[in-house]
């Protein structure tokens, strides 16, 4: 009995650090985007909306697509355009 209790306390603490560590990265994508993004036209707005109403979801989608293209703008030289 005690090692169920213990066993179920410890899924309730993974449980609660897995949701507070997918909470912070939503945030810290959210705010990646609305900072470091170049904005063509509405681009800014409407990733910022996926990543809002997609909430964990649309914040993996916007590291593994849109986030890669910014760092790459990011390293290139300064006054340069950046490639398409």
């Amino acid at each position: 009995m005690f090692a169920m209790g213990i066993s179920l306390l410890f899924l309730w603490a993974l449980a609660i650090v897995l949701s507070l560590a997918a909470s912070a990265f939503w945030i810290w994508m959210l705010v990646d985007c609305l900072t470091n993004m170049d904005s063509n036209g509405n681009d800014k707005i409407i990733w910022a909306l996926v990543i809002l109403f997609t909430n964990l979801l649309g914040a993996l989608i916007y590291f593994f697509v849109q986030r890669p293209q910014n760092q790459v703008r990011t390293w290139q030289q300064p006054g340069t355009k950046p490639r398409m």
